[in-house]
């Protein structure tokens, strides 16, 4: 395995993205990535983990992967796949099992109909009530470089993750997987302070192998947070104002850029999202929150 080098983004875009690993470094990015043509943003700093590093074969719970098999899969994202066991669910989100995120997102276990997972979605507003996008990184498996709300990602099939009483279990994850993904301490984040509004199900293909079907709680908060985004995991991040997100939209709308966001993010700005965008600056959200109702959209 070569040893890690800092690199920009643009580097970790190319093919070189598709290493074995990398060792835990930092990179000062000053100026906009070259995706977004939007917001300018303070520098960031963008860091790899060594925690991250993975074998070239994978030995998951879905059974040993063949070095041939998805041969473009980046290392840390294979790991991932493998390693990580989604909660399975019915319709009315009642837990019937688990499985691989590998098996969850492959079309024709989504087809079949025995692929429908738990997720959530975060919605983080900053004190000035700007929601903060990602980018996804080019490594991901599905999805890669769309546009999309804070931090999408599951609930993973253990006992922390599992706990039902007040969503605990996903504010849980939402909790770890935003250090994972943006490098925000649990102490800046506290569960208590995550506001589950709503839970959406619905169903989008990736590609022809890869996508989506999940039952997805969206988590809102409004807090003010140091990022230190993951290139593992996030290729840019902004903050936007209503405004802002419907330019981006737009741009999305008319191809401009190659601007893709996200089939979730997108169900939830047309859906909600802006509905609830009052209550957020207004400190209401409390009062519009629905957990009973699963809205299949």
């Amino acid at each position: 395995m070569a040893a890690s080098a800092a690199r920009s983004l643009a580097l970790f875009s190319s093919a070189a993205s598709l290493g074995l690993g990398r060792a835990s470094s930092r990179l000062a990015l000053s100026s906009p990535s070259s995706h977004s043509g939007l917001l300018p943003r303070p520098a960031l700093a963008f860091r790899g983990r060594a925690s991250f590093a993975a074998t070239a074969v994978v030995m998951g719970k879905a059974g040993a992967v063949d070095a041939e098999a998805d041969a473009g899969m980046d290392a840390v994202q294979r790991r991932l796949m493998f390693d990580d066991e989604c909660i399975l669910v019915d319709e009315q989100d009642n837990v019937i099992g688990h499985e691989s995120k590998y098996n969850c997102h492959l079309m024709e276990k989504i087809e079949s109909g025995h692929a429908l997972h738990r997720a959530f979605s975060v919605f983080l507003f900053n004190s000035k009530y700007e929601l903060l996008l990602q980018q996804r990184s080019t490594t991901k498996v599905t999805f890669p470089l769309v546009w999309t709300n804070t931090c999408c990602s599951h609930p993973l099939h253990r006992e922390s993750e599992l706990i039902e009483e007040n969503c605990q279990g996903v504010r849980n994850a939402a909790q770890r997987k935003l250090f994972d993904e943006l490098g925000i301490q649990a102490e800046d984040l506290p569960v208590d302070q995550f506001i589950p509004l709503g839970k959406i199900l619905y169903k989008a293909p990736s590609d022809g192998k890869w996508g989506e079907h999940e039952l997805d709680y969206l988590l809102f908060m409004v807090r003010d947070v140091k990022l230190n985004p993951n290139p593992e995991e996030v290729s840019d991040v902004k903050y936007v104002n209503r405004d802002e997100l419907k330019q981006l939209i737009k741009k999305a709308d008319d191809g401009e850029g190659g601007i893709k966001l996200s089939p979730w993010f997108r169900l939830v700005v047309d859906n909600f999202l802006m509905g609830w965008w009052d209550h957020v600056e207004q400190g209401t959200l409390k009062e519009v929150a629905d957990m009973k109702t699963i809205h299949k959209l």
